[in-house]
């Protein structure tokens, strides 16, 4: 409990105004058929997360790239659904593809305020330089067969990078960050990171947190206890919530929500109720409160460890459970 308080009080310095906070999903490029999105399933997606019964103020999108799927260097077709919906974005950057790949996402960007102009730039509310690379470039990264990713020096130079060519630019001043877990933030190679940034952006998952008692009992003090872990790192520099979430298994539409208990993670199990009680407890406390981006409205064609985080189906616009924070 000592734990917990103390990441509560933490949190509760770093947290910003109701009328400040960033609150959305996160976006992938692709459905979950794999078909790539386009303009209309975003506006689609954008609309869904502004009107869902029983919660409000989803109004940002946090995404990983700039460039559409299908293309090389065109920008993403989301930042015209953006505008079209009144959406807020936190632009991303994939930092883990090598420099040609990154320079594609720098031209994008740049392309986007260009065709865009300020109907898009003021929408942006941040730009994230990568996204859990750092982690995937440590030994549990690579040992969980995660992916590709990149040092601190590397994230590092494509900040700097990032800052050159949104220079003399609408985007200039746009606040930046990278995203990543609280393992990589707290690791004493990556301050150089910490240093280079505006902001950080947090990814934490206490359904993956196996190497403590992990139960959904426990959900909220990992949490919170991970945030304080982030923040001891931060340099004094604010600590967005950038993903969480609970996933609950992936079940036939004949099921009845909660009918069966998903995978096992130690002590924590993938399932609907499981879900709800994490909205609940952790996603209550931060929405309207906390820049919070939460995993996510639906799956994407590439979801963490196969499981269904969304709350809410590919096919239709009702949650799963219900949203209501009391």
């Amino acid at each position: 409990m000592q734990i917990q308080a103390f990441a509560i009080a933490l949190g509760m310095l770093a947290t910003p105004s109701a009328t400040q906070a960033v609150q959305g999903f996160n976006y992938g490029s692709t459905n979950d058929d794999g078909s790539c999105r386009r303009y209309g399933d975003f506006k689609q997606l954008f609309e869904r997360a502004r009107n869902l019964p029983g919660a409000s103020g989803f109004t940002a999108a946090r995404l990983y790239t700039s460039i559409q799927c299908g293309t090389s260097a065109d920008p993403i077709e989301a930042y015209r659904a953006a505008i079209d919906t009144d959406t807020g974005i936190l632009v991303g950057l994939w930092a883990s593809a090598g420099r040609y790949v990154f320079e594609n996402e720098l031209n994008a960007l740049v392309t986007a305020g260009k065709m865009l102009g300020t109907a898009f730039t003021d929408r942006v509310v941040g730009i994230s330089v990568g996204s859990e690379d750092l982690y995937r470039n440590t030994s549990q990264g690579v040992g969980n067969m995660d992916g590709p990713g990149c040092t601190g020096e590397e994230i590092q130079g494509y900040v700097g990078w990032t800052r050159d060519w949104i220079k003399d630019t609408p985007l200039e001043g746009k606040p930046i960050t990278h995203v990543d877990t609280w393992t990589a933030w707290v690791r004493p190679e990556n301050s150089r990171v910490v240093e280079a940034i505006d902001f950080l952006g947090h990814n934490s998952f206490p359904y993956f947190e196996d190497a403590r008692a992990n139960a959904i009992e426990k959900a909220a003090d990992n949490f919170w206890s991970a945030v304080a872990a982030t923040q001891s790192a931060a340099q004094g520099k604010d600590v967005w919530i950038t993903e969480t979430g609970w996933p609950d298994k992936i079940v036939p539409l004949t099921l009845a929500c909660g009918d069966a208990a998903g995978p096992v993670r130690r002590d924590a199990v993938a399932s609907l109720d499981n879900a709800k009680a994490y909205w609940n407890t952790v996603g209550c406390s931060l929405f309207g409160k906390r820049n919070t981006f939460w995993y996510t409205l639906v799956d994407g064609a590439k979801t963490k460890a196969d499981l269904s985080f969304a709350i809410t189906p590919s096919s239709k616009a009702t949650p799963k459970f219900d949203l209501t924070c009391h």
